[in-house]
């Protein structure tokens, strides 16, 4: 029947012929072809693709396994490229369990550090150094950072020692009021150890300073002796200069 229908009707035959190759073809496909298939092209479209088709698969959970490994590389991949601190945090708090969180918080730490270090040297106080240390401890730059800090602030001024606290202490207010424009702090140090006498300690300065602030003093009579603030681990120590 259908082949003279063909006789007559070409164009219809064509149709026909072609409408069962389409059904061949549906036949054909299969969930292990299609496995197949979605493998090799590997894109996260094709896994979806494949769950949408064979929802009952006993691979949908690879291929959402699949497709969730596939996002958090390309997730990596933008942040990587993009290399800024947003980029970075956006993938950690997309993907907290990522393959890459490591990678990541490496990445976002020398970031900030290296922000941290250029605000501290554009400051160029020992303070904003100190703070630099202070946050970030292990960071390459700490050391030339406590180099910085020793140069610009790793001097105080020995003002003189006393019996009492309260002497130390009348002493320390005299001394804020007679230079003030020298002496912006004087500490009064308590005895510790086998230290028993009460030290007056001017602010921390530069060597530079320190030297210049005691040769002042000392045109007024006052004495001073010159000392350097050691950093060690437990506190601070004070070597005579």
């Amino acid at each position: 029947m259908c082949a003279g229908y063909a006789v007559i009707k070409t164009s219809h035959a064509i149709r026909i012929v072609c409408v069962l190759a389409a059904g061949t073809l549906a036949a054909c496909s299969s969930p292990n072809a299609d496995w197949q298939k979605t493998s090799a092209q590997g894109t996260v479209a094709a896994y979806r693709s494949f769950i949408k088709d064979h929802p009952d698969d006993p691979r949908v959970q690879q291929a959402r396994n699949r497709i969730e490994s596939l996002e958090d590389q390309h997730a990596w991949t933008r942040a990587r490229s993009a290399a800024t601190q947003q980029a970075y945090r956006q993938y950690l708090s997309d993907y907290p369990n990522g393959a890459f969180t490591a990678q990541a918080q490496g990445a976002l730490t020398a970031l900030k550090e290296t922000a941290a270090w250029q605000a501290a040297r554009t400051a160029g106080t020992a303070t904003a150094y100190e703070g630099f240390v202070g946050e970030f401890p292990h960071a390459p730059q700490a050391t030339q950072a406590q180099a910085e800090i020793d140069r610009l602030a790793g001097y105080q001024l020995e003002l003189g020692r006393y019996r009492t606290t309260a002497a130390a202490t009348a002493a320390a207010q005299q001394l804020r009021s007679r230079f003030a424009g020298v002496l912006t702090a004087v500490q009064v140090i308590a005895p510790s150890g086998a230290e028993k006498l009460t030290t007056l300690r001017s602010q921390q300065m530069s060597r530079a300073a320190a030297l210049a602030a005691c040769a002042q003093l000392r045109k007024a009579r006052q004495s001073c002796s010159l000392v350097k603030v050691q950093a060690k681990a437990g506190g601070l120590s004070l070597s005579g200069i």
